[in-house]
């Protein structure tokens, strides 16, 4: 019956800069695809999981990319983090391949392909209920932008730019670098100059570490200075001394302190299984994968097929009951997940839920997807 195996493939950095997210991502596929297997597989058939290091390197996310598709037959494929890594795993999987793939990071939106379909946060969800907050919890109105130089983060400015101006406030700063960027003291004193009241972070590892501790030298945390950083989870947390990232707020999908039972189980049993570095958070995609492997789940059973016109027809309205941090719902005709949204903040080296905003459309491909 070997032969009769469905094949998952995963691309995810295992090694190279994002190795500890990767990591989490290729546990969770294990974990979701074995426990799918011991009740019984997925149509009578058992998943076979075909796993892919991409090495934090695009073009060897592309080659295994092929290799799963070509290679290997994989009748779905998930994986990357970066966007430019989604890029490289769609010109092989799905441009070439015409392939089912489902990316499962954070990102800056706006990927509309009829073959896939994204399970992590999106401006929308991340942005639109969280800036208004903050700015009425604080009394903020001045936001400083410094950030890594690629698609994500300007896309993030944009929708910051439109908020923060609605909501009565004002952008005093924007600036790009590259992403190991190290000497950040023309853009630290023109934080301190401009009475920047919140430093809107999208710089990334490895250059965000520097930045941190320079911002935290030149005092902006004591004169009142608000730290805000989408992506940071307890992943991240560890790449930074405690006083450099205190009081910071993050927004994300999840976060380990999210304690409804479902949450809560699913956490112990994930670090039951892999103890170690590779924690099971939001921001790494883990909890992306795992979404993205429970609604494929539900779309297979719902077409009784692996037939890929059946499963996308019914994975575009594929939903689930529980998952890290709540139920989650493909919305119909967009690619995106609706799900519940959470504010965490930084306090004494752990990640504290300060505000669940509940759920949010990621309003994302309102063309359509083409």
């Amino acid at each position: 019956m070997k032969d009769a195996a469905i094949r998952v493939g995963v691309v995810t950095d295992q090694s190279g800069p994002l190795s500890v997210m990767g990591i989490a991502n290729a546990n969770v596929a294990r974990m979701v695809i074995n426990d799918i297997n011991a009740q019984g597989g997925l149509l009578g058939r058992q998943i076979d999981l075909y796993l892919e290091d991409s090495a934090t390197t695009d073009s060897v996310a592309e080659a295994k990319a092929a290799k799963l598709v070509e290679q290997d037959k994989v009748d779905v494929i998930l994986g990357g983090i970066y966007s430019s890594t989604r890029q490289a795993i769609k010109r092989a999987a799905v441009e070439k391949a015409g392939k089912l793939y489902i990316y499962p990071e954070q990102y800056e939106g706006q990927e509309c392909h009829p073959l896939i379909f994204c399970t992590g946060p999106v401006p929308a969800q991340q942005l639109e209920p969280t800036i208004p907050w903050l700015m009425q919890q604080t009394g903020a109105k001045k936001f400083y932008l410094p950030s890594a130089d690629y698609i994500w983060p300007r896309i993030m400015n944009k929708k910051v730019r439109e908020l923060v101006t609605a909501n009565g406030g004002q952008i005093v700063g924007e600036e790009y670098f590259p992403l190991d960027h190290a000497d950040y003291a023309r853009t630290v004193d023109s934080i301190m100059s401009t009475g920047a009241e919140v430093v809107f972070n999208t710089t990334v590892p490895p250059g965000v570490v520097p930045f941190l501790d320079q911002l935290h030298r030149a005092g902006f945390k004591k004169r009142g200075g608000i730290l805000m950083c989408t992506y940071f989870e307890e992943n991240i947390l560890p790449l930074f001394p405690v006083e450099h990232v205190d009081g910071l707020y993050g927004c994300l999908d999840y976060y380990q302190a999210v304690s409804d039972p479902f949450s809560k189980e699913l956490l112990d049993r994930y670090n039951q299984l892999y103890p170690g570095g590779a924690k099971l958070t939001g921001g790494s995609a883990a909890t992306g994968m795992y979404r993205g492997l429970k609604l494929w789940e539900a779309a297979v059973k719902e077409a009784g097929s692996l037939k890929q016109e059946d499963v996308i027809k019914a994975l575009d309205h594929a939903t689930i009951a529980e998952g890290p941090g709540g139920p989650a719902q493909m919305v119909p005709g967009q690619h995106h997940v609706r799900m519940n949204m959470y504010v965490a903040q930084v306090s004494n080296g752990s990640l504290n839920v300060v505000k669940d905003l509940g759920a949010f459309d990621p309003k994302e491909c309102l063309q359509g997807v083409k």
